[in-house]
């Protein structure tokens, strides 16, 4: 049985990293044995889980399904033997989550600091990103997340309050004259976050909800960046109260259209399987909830 697990924990590595040779970078182990060990899984199920070549990696359609389940038995094997060794308080293992580039910076990171203070057993592997990720190809624990996801498979607990806003600096405003309306929008340069030139954004209009096609000369796929050139004084830019709410108070940047006309996109952790949470994850979801309600000042 423990033979099986740590074949399944080889290909779940497998499909997580992308290669062989990541997976056994990331289990110590030599790249003949991680390569043996997929061929005899695939052998004994009778089915080819990963398509190989000399360049890349794909996963079958049949390995997809079984990394699935891969997820669950490890999951489930590991909170078995944390429940065991939880008698002793102990919490351990890496926590390997997403978060979008400004608040991973501002808050995440802060709190997987004094989280991993209080549980010296658990190490951390963190990307920010501003793309919503794909938990099972990237081998999540979780995602912390504006809004809330549109997939069955994913658990969503609330973290904190939330609300977006539009802002620009006093310099742009200065130069280019202050939005009165959401329409007026579309004579300004917008700072958008993505890859696109244009994009829709999105407001409420009394029970009703309209599009707005803006444009800018700015287009950058980090969050962080776009805070960055508003303050510089390159447009107005659509934020979270988190990211930009520093700079609102300090007279940084200056709120536009105030009110509640922008959709809400509540702050989110979103995870794959509430019933088979390792303790890591529960614990640090739990602790983050309790920090970041401490910290709204809004």
């Amino acid at each position: 049985m423990l033979d099986d697990l740590a074949s399944l924990r080889i290909f779940e590595r497998i499909v997580a990293g992308g290669s062989l040779s990541s997976a056994a970078r990331d289990l110590g182990l030599s790249l003949a044995v991680v390569s043996k060990r997929l061929s005899e899984l695939e052998r004994r199920l009778a089915i080819r889980l990963i398509n190989r070549s000399t360049r890349q990696l794909s996963v079958t359609e049949e390995g997809a399904l079984f990394y699935d389940h891969c997820m669950r038995i490890l999951a489930a094997a590991e909170q078995a033997e944390e429940a065991m060794t939880g008698r002793n308080g102990r919490v351990f293992g890496t926590l390997r989550l997403s978060a979008p580039h400004g608040l991973g910076r501002r808050h995440i990171v802060p709190a997987l600091a004094d989280f991993t203070e209080l549980y010296p057993e658990v190490n951390v592997d963190l990307s920010l990103n501003d793309e919503v990720v794909d938990l099972v190809a990237g081998g999540y624990d979780l995602a912390i997340r504006y809004g809330t996801p549109n997939d069955s498979r994913l658990f969503v607990r609330p973290l904190a309050q939330n609300r977006r806003l539009l802002c620009a600096s006093p310099e742009y405003l200065a130069r280019k004259g202050t939005p009165e309306s959401v329409q007026d929008l579309i004579r300004h340069d917008c700072i958008l976050i993505g890859h696109s030139p244009a994009v829709d954004w999105a407001f409420n209009e009394g029970d009703a909800r309209i599009a707005v096609k803006v444009q800018g000369r700015y287009v950058c796929d980090d969050g962080a960046a776009a805070h960055e050139l508003a303050l510089c004084g390159a447009g107005i830019v659509m934020k979270s109260i988190w990211d930009v709410g520093d700079d609102v108070r300090a007279g940084r940047l200056v709120e536009i259209l105030p009110g509640d006309k922008i959709p809400a996109a509540p702050l989110n952790a979103v995870y794959l399987h509430s019933r088979f949470l390792a303790p890591r994850v529960r614990l640090f979801v739990t602790f983050l909830t309790e920090r970041m309600s401490q910290a709204w000042k809004w």
